[in-house]
């Protein structure tokens, strides 16, 4: 078709943000085109109101040529604007003097392509200060006036004098008789005009985003206006039944690559506005209706999206204002000691005003066994998100990208009131105390670690009695390994040492506690896991509860036999062999229990015959859905950065995941 127009090939990249393919123009014109556009506040339209006009006009006079011609209908497809409504009529005050310096320029040209592009830079001259928008549906805005003037003629001169002498100085008694031997160059016009009001459309809606290529609208915007220039040539020529005619297919070959990557553009740049807007509201909130609008409602989706599990019946989000929701999102696949855990904190919200939990099921497409499944996990129990519903593809990225979200892994998410996220993943707090943690905010957690210590959240399943230990301030040994023999020496020594006399003079009370049941100790190390993974989460500086996690993965790491001293929430020291041989050699170190306390006797001993095996740098494998995963990370005993590595696992293997 066109000298001024080339694909871009396969080979070409394009920049990013830009269509893939796309008609492009010569450097030359594209310049020109550029240079036109200066848009001024002044220079305001309505454009929505007028395509919507425009688009009834074209549709309507396309009925009456297919009448007229008695064409077949379905013949000239117009479905896709046959919906559309004029709201607006009645208000819209018409640019009438644009119309008649667009419609100047496009009368009675010659059908030459070259010809048709210099009326379209003209256009644009001319309409420099409008937006790129409005310059298309001013321009489809003429064509339309003249085309549905000829049809509204054609239709109501037998009844209508005017009509019927305006039609005489038209030429309309002529023009339809003309037009039926014309009747495949019509029905090709069509076509063309109804693929630009699509590609005007989609400029419509892709130049109401913040971060719609320019370059690619301009291009657009400038072949459609020559589609448009052609047009009214082509219309021209057929009703002067000349011979000469401009050929429109090519244009429309041209309309078609355009609309299809314009599509493509907007439905990515408005996923990227969607996204972005998200993020700022879930990081800004200002309402927790707000934030949960943006994050449950797809405006394409006419469903409701929250129901209510108990009676089955749609719940309105604007009931949730001024209350603390749990965002719970999970595959179906989810564990049955998963629902266990999460039993008593469901019912805990059921029975407080205050609080709501919404489950969002993550599944890729329902079946009648899904929704049977669904049903049998405790949905009846909590609000959650319709099955059918498809949530706003910029949620269904939030929730993999910004709050890790994994198949394998449930995910809770609490909000306060405002709508400010409290936690991002609460099930790790929920796995280490339960419904104790509820409700789950950042003061819960320090205020559980201030009362109970490391030890207190993550071994009271070991012996029931710890808890009470820590509120009377008791000194605690707690140790384990695979060494069955250093344990039983360690249990003997420490032993000994409680039984001293000077220990008992003096009032210290210490309790020992081995691990040695393989099933207590492995829940141990799943308590261990998911207190670091809560505190990674919140982002906070690497403080002691860190620091003693990392040092206790670390033996567990290395397999090595490890111990912790602690009293009361406070953790004194952990090594491994280095406190056996403290325990062992206590004879040695007793007498200075009579200047000093159990604790600064035990801590100077500690590191003067501090084992060098027990010196050992930390190793850490993070599971990537847990937490924020750090550029860098400090070894507490050496303080160099430490190596990072990448390590996949199977969520199937059995095990603890940092094993």
């Amino acid at each position: 078709m066109a000298s001024n127009m080339a694909l871009v090939s396969s080979g070409h990249q394009p920049n990013a943000g830009s269509l893939s393919i796309l008609p492009t123009l010569s450097a030359e014109i594209l310049t020109q085109i550029i240079t036109t556009h200066a848009p001024s506040d002044i220079e305001k339209l309505d454009v929505e109101s007028l395509f919507s006009i425009v688009n009834n006009v074209l549709n309507r006079a396309t009925m009456t040529v297919d009448t007229v011609l008695q064409l077949q209908p379905g013949t000239v497809p117009h479905e896709a604007t046959e919906h559309l409504e004029d709201k607006s009529e009645g208000s819209f005050i018409p640019p009438l003097c644009a119309f008649k310096q667009i419609s100047c320029e496009m009368q009675c040209k010659g059908p030459r392509e070259k010809i048709a592009g210099e009326t379209t830079l003209s256009i644009l001259k001319k309409l420099s200060s409008y937006s790129w928008d409005a310059k298309a549906v001013l321009t489809l805005a003429t064509l339309a006036l003249d085309y549905g003037e000829f049809c509204l003629l054609a239709k109501t001169q037998s009844s209508d004098q005017l009509a019927k002498s305006m039609g005489t100085l038209k030429g309309v008694p002529v023009l339809f008789e003309r037009l039926k031997k014309h009747s495949q160059a019509i029905d090709d016009l069509k076509k063309v005009i109804k693929a630009t009001v699509e590609v005007i459309k989609c400029i419509i809606d892709l130049t109401k985003l913040s971060n719609y290529a320019k370059k690619d609208v301009a291009v657009a915007v400038y072949w459609a206006i020559e589609t448009i220039v052609a047009s009214t040539t082509q219309l021209c020529y057929l009703i002067t039944d000349e011979e000469k005619k401009q050929e429109p297919r090519p244009y429309a070959d041209n309309l078609s690559v355009i609309l299809t990557n314009l599509k493509k553009e907007k439905a990515q740049k408005k996923e990227e506005e969607d996204y972005r807007k998200l993020k700022e509201i879930v990081n800004t909130p200002k309402d927790l209706v707000e934030v949960l609008e943006i994050i449950l409602i797809d405006p394409t989706n006419k469903m409701p999206p929250l129901i209510d599990g108990s009676t089955e019946k749609p719940v309105e989000i604007n009931s949730l204002k001024g209350k603390s929701v749990f965002l719970f999102i999970s595959g179906l696949h989810i564990s049955s000691d998963d629902i266990s855990i999460l039993e008593p904190f469901i019912d805990k919200t059921q029975k407080e005003e205050q609080y709501r939990i919404i489950w969002i099921p993550f599944v890729k497409q329902w079946t009648e066994d899904l929704k049977k499944k669904f049903k049998t996990l405790g949905s009846s129990k909590m609000l959650y998100v319709a099955m059918d519903y498809s949530l706003p593809i910029s949620t269904n990225r939030y929730i993999n990208q910004k709050w890790n979200f994994k198949f394998n892994e449930p995910l809770i998410v609490a909000f306060n009131q405002q709508g400010k996220v409290e936690c991002k993943n609460a099930i790790h707090m929920i796995r280490v105390c339960r419904v104790e943690a509820f409700p789950f905010t950042r003061a819960r957690e320090e205020t559980l670690l201030m009362e109970k210590g490391l030890i207190g959240v993550t071994a009271t399943h070991v012996v029931s009695q710890i808890e009470n230990w820590i509120k009377e301030k008791k000194y605690i040994f707690l140790y384990g390994g695979q060494d069955n023999e250093w344990i039983q020496n360690f249990t003997r020594s420490a032993k000994v040492l409680v039984d001293d006399p000077m220990i008992k003079e003096k009032g210290i009370s210490i309790e020992s506690v081995p691990i040695q049941d393989d099933n207590i100790l492995k829940r141990f190390w799943n308590k261990i896991k998911n207190l670091f993974a809560s505190r990674a989460q919140r982002e906070t500086k690497m403080d002691s509860v860190k620091l003693h996690i990392e040092k206790l993965i670390s033996y567990k790491k290395k397999k090595k036999e490890w111990a912790v001293l602690s009293q009361g929430s406070s953790i004194i020291v952990i090594s491994g062999k280095t406190m056996l041989k403290v325990l062992v050699e206590f004879g040695s170190w007793k007498q200075s229990l009579k200047e000093k306390d159990f604790q600064s006797a035990f801590i100077e001993y500690h590191n003067k015959v501090l084992v060098p095996d027990d010196q050992i740098c930390h190793h850490m494998k993070i599971p990537y859905n847990t937490a924020k995963i750090p550029e860098t990370m400090e070894c507490s005993h050496c303080h160099r950065i430490m190596d990072t590595y990448i390590s996949f696992k199977c969520c199937h293997k059995d095990g603890a995941s940092w094993a």
